[in-house]
């Protein structure tokens, strides 16, 4: 897996966990936290957001595998639900397939948010779990290449706690409107890297659409 491809999966990634776009519920959630609290929150989603998506990038096929699922089709329905998250984020909603309004509500009572709701559902929520399990599943098997997908991976979740880190400063910069439009923003390449996916997947479901 050559060095573009790993910065295309980079990108691809964070597009689709949008820790900026999850600011303002992170702040929310750890409303009258201090400090230390704040920044052991960050920490813990991002801890989270690494150890669910490097589970999936091994675990992902085999268990496609042991339900009998091919590849192709997963892609055509991970592209389908991430179109719908896309068309959610360029509304700048949250997707109920991120998080539901008793989760949300939920949240505001729970001490571990770093794991419930932010680690999961939030960030490393079924379309970033969908994007790579089609990304491993693409390396045919090669761990060399699966284990190169652990570099985005790692970006992405340091990302997330870099952004977590800088939410209070970040919002005040940004504002809603700024963080609206990088949720926009991030929705329409998402909305694009879904149709890739469902059209790869077609195309190999039933090759002869390609002719």
């Amino acid at each position: 897996m050559d060095i573009l491809a790993l910065v295309k999966a980079a990108l691809a990634l964070f597009a689709i966990v949008d820790p900026v776009g999850v600011i303002p519920i992170f702040l929310i959630a750890t409303q009258g936290y201090s400090l230390a609290q704040s920044r052991s929150a960050a920490r813990i989603a991002a801890l989270t957001v690494l150890g669910v998506l490097t589970l999936f990038t091994f675990a992902g096929e085999p268990m496609l595998s042991f339900f009998g699922i091919r590849l192709a089709a997963f892609s055509v329905a991970g592209g389908l639900l991430l179109l719908l998250l896309a068309l959610s984020m360029v509304q700048a909603h949250v997707s109920p397939l991120r998080q539901t309004r008793d989760e949300a509500d939920e949240a505001e009572e729970k001490d571990a948010v770093g794991v419930v709701p932010l680690g999961i559902p939030l960030l490393a929520g079924p379309g970033a779990i969908t994007h790579v399990i089609v990304a491993a599943g693409a390396a045919k098997g090669d761990m060399l290449q699966q284990a190169a997908l652990l570099i985005p991976v790692a970006l992405v979740a340091l990302s997330v706690w870099l952004s977590f880190r800088a939410a209070p400063m970040i919002a005040r910069r940004l504002g809603r409107t700024g963080i609206h439009v990088v949720t926009r923003l991030m929705g329409l390449i998402i909305a694009a890297i879904s149709v890739e996916m469902i059209a790869g997947g077609l195309g190999k479901l039933f090759p002869g659409l390609l002719a």
